[in-house]
């Protein structure tokens, strides 16, 4: 179960430290890595688009802060939905993908659902756009997932079957903003499941399983084509007062579980980047 509301602000303060002390082994090869601070990424949430027709362009131009190219940044037009996407090429065609939806529900400012996945995804490829990875990272910011996940699965239908193999791992980032990040087991491969575990083991850090009823998230488009996946999110009890609500606003955001939530993804990006591609496809 997530923490609950009495013990979030220890369990968070303690996860902070536990993965302040840490550093990720593609972080460690190069010395120029610009490592966010929680002060930075709280900063992120000063000013939240509020309107779902600005989504797209604010997370455009968070890319851009974040360093990424003008002429790097691509737009994938689908029929009826419009992914944001920025590839990182490896040394392989082997491809790690990491996404985070942008859009938000009519209700409130979308500032938990979804803007602290995209703000730790934005993050993420400001760390790793520095190194020469060995696989091809591709970082997307889905559309209309609201809708019935419709940017990811536009992106899934869209991999010509004698290509998905190569895709080695898929990590999504949804609703961090209020407790310890968690894997949601019911969007997850279970072998996914069993590294992100395995994972914040080596860093001593609590480890949480939250399936959540009822919902779904952009992972499983993956789960569903065979390429192994897992979501990644930080919510607690509060959550259904909050999400899909005129609650869900930029004070609401805890910062502290936003940043803990990108170090967990770092250093699972960093080792999955590393491992055989073929290492989660158990289930």
């Amino acid at each position: 179960m997530p923490p609950t509301p009495r013990s979030r602000r220890s369990l968070l303060a303690g996860l902070c430290l536990a993965l302040a002390a840490t550093m990720p082994a593609t972080a460690q090869q190069a010395p120029a890595a610009t490592l966010s601070t929680e002060a930075e990424i709280a900063a992120e949430f000063a000013s939240v688009p509020c309107d779902n027709s600005a989504r797209l362009d604010a997370t455009r131009a968070l890319f851009e802060r974040m360093g990424a190219p003008a002429d790097a940044i691509r737009i994938d037009h689908h029929d009826d939905v419009d992914n944001l996407v920025v590839v990182k090429p490896g040394t392989s065609t082997e491809t790690l993908v990491v996404g985070a939806h942008y859009d938000k529900v009519a209700k409130g400012c979308g500032a938990i659902d979804n803007w602290t996945g995209v703000v730790a995804l934005a993050h993420l490829y400001r760390t790793l756009r520095q190194f020469a990875p060995t696989k091809t990272l591709v970082f997307v910011a889905f559309g209309r997932e609201e809708h019935g996940l419709v940017g990811s699965r536009a992106m899934t239908a869209a991999i010509p079957d004698d290509q998905v193999a190569r895709y080695c791992a898929m990590v999504n980032l949804d609703s961090l903003g209020l407790a310890a990040p968690q894997v949601a087991d019911n969007m997850s491969s279970k072998a996914m499941v069993a590294f992100a575990e395995s994972v914040a083991k080596e860093l001593q850090v609590p480890f949480g399983h939250a399936r959540i009823g009822g919902a779904n998230s952009d992972s499983t488009p993956f789960v569903k084509r065979g390429i192994p996946a897992l979501t990644l999110h930080g919510l607690d009890s509060n959550a259904l007062r909050l999400l899909h609500t005129p609650r869900d606003q930029p004070e609401k955001v805890n910062a502290t579980s936003v940043y803990l939530g990108y170090r967990l993804a770092l250093a699972m990006l960093a080792r999955l980047d590393q491992a055989p591609c073929t290492a989660q496809r158990g289930g």
